[in-house]
């Protein structure tokens, strides 16, 4: 059964989520990545798959993305960890414990970044998650950026008919470089369990950050879809067959 939910988060701006219930109260909560939402493919599979097994899953829009309230803001890693603990109490103090979080891409940091803070969630899926926030900048906001927005104070990435799409600010840009996976990651519970799941011919995020992860990440599992690009477009099952035994498996450990 699926139901529309709205969260508050700390700032007071409605989170607005769909929440895939069955008879357990264990709930893996999906957080979507960048300029994404809830309704990305890999958000409503993993659900749908996670419902279809008699787990409830949760998936939701960070504010300033979808049907959530908000703006928009480059970066913003440590205030989607926020939304996300505001998901995770909410449904706490509804007795329904969260025993995973799952983020793909940006996501993905989303959750480790939660995991490296907070302790209290036994699992985390990453899936395509960026190990290395430095890249990836001059293919999203252009060469000599860092240039630009010293200058500036800020850039404005523009859609194909001109009109802005969104704005880069130099605080969110400081925000992202530095913001360390690496440390992060360091600090993540030896018993919470993490998986990452990448694909191997990722056009975004290349398939070598997985493999830095799994070098850190001390309970780690790294499994490489083969052929997979980074919204794995036609690996939609393979993605749903890597992650779910995974929860499963967990799902029987936290019962």
């Amino acid at each position: 059964m699926q139901q529309k939910v709205t969260i508050l988060n700390k700032r007071g701006e409605k989170l607005v989520g769909v929440l895939h219930a069955t008879a357990s109260q264990k709930l893996v909560v999906l957080c979507h990545g960048f300029r994404s939402t809830k309704e990305f493919d890999i958000m409503v599979n993993v659900a749908s798959a996670l419902e279809n097994e008699g787990i409830s899953a949760f998936r939701f829009d960070f504010s300033g993305n979808g049907e959530s309230e908000g703006l928009f803001h480059f970066g913003n890693y440590s205030s989607e960890v926020e939304d996300l603990r505001s998901v995770v109490d909410y449904f706490q103090e509804l007795n329904r414990s969260t025993v995973a979080i799952l983020g793909h891409s940006k996501g993905g940091d989303v959750v480790l970044l939660y995991a490296s803070k907070y302790h209290d969630i036994p699992a985390v899926v990453n899936i395509s998650g960026r190990y290395d926030l430095k890249k990836g900048l001059e293919e999203r906001i252009g060469k000599k950026f860092l240039e630009k927005i010293n200058k500036d104070g800020y850039i404005d990435i523009k859609k194909r008919t001109g009109e802005v799409d969104y704005r880069v600010t130099k605080e969110s840009i400081m925000e992202r470089l530095n913001t360390n996976m690496h440390e992060a990651c360091l600090s993540i519970d030896e018993k919470c369990r993490v998986l990452t799941v990448h694909g191997s011919e990722d056009e975004v995020i290349p398939v070598e950050d997985a493999v830095e992860f799994d070098k850190i990440i001390r309970n780690h599992r790294l499994k490489i879809i083969q052929g997979a690009n980074h919204g794995y477009s036609s690996h939609q099952d393979e993605l749903v067959s890597a992650v779910l035994p995974f929860i499963k498996e967990l799902n029987e450990l936290t019962i």
